[in-house]
């Protein structure tokens, strides 16, 4: 078998090179071997990742079963939690190129063989699978499954109930005893949060591009089965590599098809809209915004999880996860794609059973019985996103599906966060905060804290909310982001102004600001640049980002 890391240790020439690989314990029995680096996001500040250090545990005993040698690095994670809400969340989005890059770096320095991702959290995996895109070697990912729900008062909770319960407090509606009862019990323990945000949407999404094993993107964080699935995952990294099976032989255009399909079944996150475009790319596969859209209009909503339902991914995984979504899918699915199985989806299925039956039609229903009949997300386009904005309307009161209302307009994200919290938000507004985009934030910051705070004063069902920045996968409500072009590149969310008419409609897939035409011209002509001084990293990212609706990709 001819293998990358030969150039590394092959032959009288690499014996220097050998001699310091046995300087860390090397035998030359596992120098003969595969190379499998194994990439862990692992590290003490997210509680998505604080229990990585066990499962690459488990992942290195598969590869060593296999015959293979791993060597442990790792990346950087932030907790888009902790970073929420402040100066912190504009590094979030571009950490994601950071983390293909490092890994690409470190992989292509040392020749290795193939790779097994432990990643978790919102940019943290699409990051890992960039990486392995751009570097086309034998991989298999072991994402590090949900936290389970918290339990305050008989009820499930998680950290939107956190976050709305600050609102609540802000209005009287609870004591500080009582938040202080959801802060201590509502995020129990490892894992992502509970819900179907960005985190778990992408764990979701990258079973769904047949990148991880049967089971792994719903399997708890803190089961065994997860430990099973990482043992095993490393057992059959062997098998990719003896097979020739690269990452671009699975990540194929039907896959991110695919992919698409399950996260409008799902009602997923609208950062999946920036995440698969970008891993697209790093294929030499270009995925337009449209995309989102076509597949949501042929694709009925069939599982909904906080925030838009009362579910959460533990019932999901006892539903039978993603393999019972793709198989109620199985009639619009691509079939004939590879997995890292080694096998196509269809055989997959083949031999999947569902073992709770009856948990499975409450949580995931049939197509004929949807919970909407389209797609969880919607793309908006008009003379207020010329280029698109996305909508996650799985998580949407449908007496908001039309909305019109006269505009209320921040420049930044705090602006809105201190009117929201001193109740000058009322009914009827639209909420637009602008200069949040990919370059104008930089970095695209979520507004889950606006969302939340207006969910918890009771108006996250009669107020709109539109930005060049982002929401949360763990948002509810009117909320849309990504407008494209964003503030900062003269697009038209930079030219409203407080009182103007802005006009929703979701099921025209509609987002409209009631002037003329000749006014957003004068408007614009007349615009004045706001420049932020910037450093370092924010500096690099806004000179180098491209817009929103492209999945804010570097060219």
């Amino acid at each position: 078998m001819n293998l990358r890391s030969d150039k590394t240790k092959k032959g009288i020439t690499r014996a220097p090179h050998r001699s310091l690989m046995k300087a860390m314990g090397l035998t030359d029995e596992e120098i003969s071997q595969p190379f499998v680096g194994v990439v862990n996001s692992w590290n003490e500040y997210v509680p998505g990742h604080i229990h990585l250090d066990k499962l690459a545990q488990s992942v290195k005993a598969g590869i060593r079963y296999a015959k293979c040698t791993p060597f442990e690095f790792h990346t950087i994670a932030i907790c888009d939690g902790i970073a929420m809400g402040h100066e912190g969340m504009r590094y979030s989005l571009p950490s994601r190129e950071t983390i293909a890059d490092s890994i690409e770096l470190q992989v292509q320095a040392h020749q290795m063989d193939a790779l097994l991702l432990v990643p978790s959290c919102d940019k943290i995996i699409p990051g890992h699978l960039m990486a392995s895109a751009r570097l086309n070697i034998p991989t298999i990912a072991v994402t590090g499954g949900p936290m389970c729900p918290g339990f305050v008062n008989d009820s499930k909770v998680d950290l939107i109930s956190l976050f709305e319960g600050v609102g609540r407090y802000n209005v009287n509606e609870i004591s500080e005893d009582e938040l202080k009862i959801l802060e201590n019990f509502a995020c129990p323990g490892a894992g992502s949060c509970a819900g179907l945000f960005t985190a778990n949407t992408m764990g979701c999404l990258t079973e769904a591009l047949g990148m991880s094993l049967p089971g792994c993107g719903t399997a708890l964080a803190v089961e065994a089965k997860k430990h099973r699935i990482a043992k095993e995952s490393g057992m059959k990294i062997f098998d990719l590599i003896s097979s020739d099976i690269k990452s671009r032989d699975i990540l194929t255009y039907d896959a991110f098809e695919n992919a698409i399909m399950v996260d409008m079944a799902i009602g997923g996150s609208t950062n999946t809209s920036l995440h698969i475009p970008a891993i697209a790319k790093e294929c030499g596969i270009k995925l337009d915004l449209e995309i989102f859209d076509e597949i949501s209009r042929k694709i009925p909503h069939i599982v909904s999880i906080r925030p838009g339902g009362s579910h959460f991914m533990e019932d999901l995984e006892r539903a039978g996860g993603i393999q019972a979504v793709m198989s109620k899918l199985r009639t619009k699915l691509n079939l004939d794609v590879l997995t890292v199985t080694g096998e196509t989806l269809g055989k997959n299925l083949e031999k999947f059973k569902i073992i709770n039956p009856e948990k499975n039609k409450e949580v995931i229903r049939d197509l004929s019985k949807p919970y909407h009949k389209e797609g969880g997300i919607f793309v908006l386009k008009g003379n207020l996103a010329p280029d698109g904005s996305v909508v996650k309307v799985g998580a949407v009161n449908e007496k908001m599906l039309k909305f019109s209302g006269k505009a209320k307009v921040f420049d930044c994200e705090e602006d809105t966060n201190d009117a929201i919290v001193k109740r000058k938000i009322k009914a009827g507004d639209v909420v637009v905060i602008r200069y949040e985009g990919p370059k104008g934030g930089p970095g695209m910051r979520e507004m889950l804290q606006a969302t939340s705070a207006l969910a918890g004063q009771g108006l996250i069902d009669n107020v709109a909310l539109i930005t060049d920045g982002r929401f949360s996968g763990g948002t509810r409500g009117l909320a849309i982001g990504h407008v494209s072009p964003e503030a900062t590149e003269k697009g038209t969310i930079a030219i409203v102004k407080d009182g103007d008419v802005i006009e929703i409609d979701l099921e025209k897939r509609l987002l409209n600001l009631k002037i003329s035409d000749d006014e957003i011209k004068e408007r614009t002509k007349n615009l004045k640049s706001k420049k932020k001084i910037l450093s370092g990293v924010l500096k690099r990212y806004a000179a180098s980002v491209t817009s929103a609706n492209t999945g804010a990709i570097f060219e």
